[in-house]
């Protein structure tokens, strides 16, 4: 009998809702053992975490085991949303992914000074982001232990 992999949460902020769609049906796609929670903002994704507003219930909300995180969000942006997770010791754990249309050095430098673990520039066709999926997929679920 095969093992079956426990689900892991990934939590995704984004305001772009075809983005948030297609990773959705790349993760489908990939058939990897993932719920996605998609958020639209900054403010929403720290209110899901501090389990405030309308994410206090944990099974409609459940602990994420990774975020993606996009950048350029209204409310807040995904710089002041990374260090407000990266110094929250309640968050700082949770390994954040930022996945943004951007490939800019400064916000490369910026995000991983603040603590980010990647850095993906969002692609601009659905098989690439599948692959993504599956490689981001086997990296945390398979090969790293994540602190749940």
């Amino acid at each position: 009998m095969q093992n079956q992999q426990p689900t892991i949460t990934i939590l995704m902020a984004d305001d772009d809702d075809d983005d948030s769609l297609l990773v959705h049906d790349a993760l489908v796609e990939s058939q990897l053992p993932i719920s996605l929670q998609i958020v639209r903002d900054g403010d929403e994704l720290i209110d899901y975490l501090s389990r405030s507003g309308v994410y206090t219930d944990v099974k409609k909300a459940p602990y994420p085991g990774l975020i993606l995180l996009d950048l350029n969000m209204p409310r807040k942006h995904g710089l002041d949303v990374l260090k407000e997770i990266k110094t929250n010791p309640n968050f700082r754990r949770i390994p954040v992914i930022i996945f943004t249309n951007s490939n800019a050095s400064e916000d490369i430098y910026n995000t991983y000074d603040l603590g980010a673990n990647s850095f993906i520039t969002k692609p601009s066709n659905f098989t690439s982001l599948v692959q993504i999926m599956k490689t981001i997929g086997k990296y945390w679920l398979e090969i790293v232990e994540l602190p749940l």
